[in-house]
This record gives C-alpha cells, sequence and structure tokens, in this order.
C-alpha cells in the first residue's frame, strides 16, 4: 500500500484539487486497491470547511468530485504515516522540513518535481485570483500526478499512456 499525501497553506485549494485529481488517474490505473491519498494544509484557517467553490467547480470539470474533502492541518502522525508528502510550494516544503523529524525529510517533496512540463516550480496560491488560476494549478497537477503515477508503479505502460498527454 502507497500513501501519497498532499500539502499547501489552508487545504481548500491546491492540496484538495490534486487529492481529487491523484484518486482520478489512480482509479483510471487500476490502483484504487494499492494507493491511499490524502490532503492537508501547514496552517489551521481552514480546519473543518469544504474545498473552495472555485476549486470543486474546476476539478468537476475535470472528471473529480472534492466536495466531500475536508480541511485538516498536517498532523505529527502523518509523516510516520504516508510514504509521500507532497507539498505545493516552497513555502510549505520549508515548514514540513522544519516540522518532520529528520529520518522522514526524504518524503517531502514538491509535486512538481514529478512533472515533465513544469518541473521544480511552485503551483501558486490561486486563492485570490480568479478562476484562470485554478484551471493553470490543474495543468501543473495534472502533469504532476501522471509522473507520480509512473514513479509508483514503474509500470511502462502508464508512461507510455502518460506520454500522449
Amino acid at each position: 500500500m502507497t500513501k501519497v499525501l498532499f500539502v499547501c497553506m489552508g487545504n481548500i485549494c491546491r492540496s484538495p484539487m490534486a487529492e481529487g485529481m491523484f484518486r482520478k488517474a489512480v482509479e483510471a490505473a487500476g490502483l484504487a486497491q494499492q494507493v491511499v491519498t490524502d490532503s492537508a494544509g501547514t496552517h489551521a484557517y481552514h480546519v473543518g470547511n469544504a474545498p473552495d467553490p472555485r476549486a470543486q467547480k474546476a476539478v468537476f470539470q475535470r472528471g473529480a468530485d472534492i466536495s466531500r474533502l475536508r480541511g485538516r492541518k498536517v498532523a505529527d502522525e502523518d509523516f510516520e504515516q504516508f510514504d509521500y508528502i507532497l507539498v505545493m510550494d516552497s513555502d510549505n516544503y520549508s515548514k514540513l522540513i522544519q516540522r518532520a523529524p529528520a529520518q522522514h525529510h526524504a518524503k517531502i517533496r514538491r509535486l512538481l518535481s514529478f512533472s515533465r512540463k513544469y518541473p521544480n516550480l511552485d503551483v501558486v496560491d490561486p486563492y485570490y485570483g480568479g478562476a484562470r488560476g485554478f484551471e493553470e494549478n490543474l495543468d501543473m497537477i495534472e502533469d504532476a500526478v501522471q509522473g507520480l503515477i509512473r514513479e509508483i508503479t514503474g509500470d511502462a505502460r502508464l508512461r507510455m499512456r502518460s506520454d500522449s498527454y
């Protein structure tokens, strides 16, 4: 079982969008029984809240539903429980590296480190912008999610299928 946690600041925009798109990709790859996913924030601003309506709409238009997700803050046990802790930007990366026990630092990576089109960039917070920011984030997230699937499976068929995206 592979466990993946997506992390942004408040857990109402980027990380739930990544969780939703990753779940969709996991199901499409036939991996739903082997992969568990969740999302969280580095701050407790939106604990218990549903994802931003703009995030929900953008993800729904791409075939996934995140309306039942609820915001939560990263917990200390997450560092032990998850195999991948994927952050949306360098600020959240720094916060988790400072907080996590040293033996778990290798688990903490930028989501876009798995991207072919947008390597090593930040998924910028779209909260204060318009709908276009959410769409741009999803373009980045979808590309990175395919790279993550390739890494998790090592499956050449998935590498070839995702090359056509």
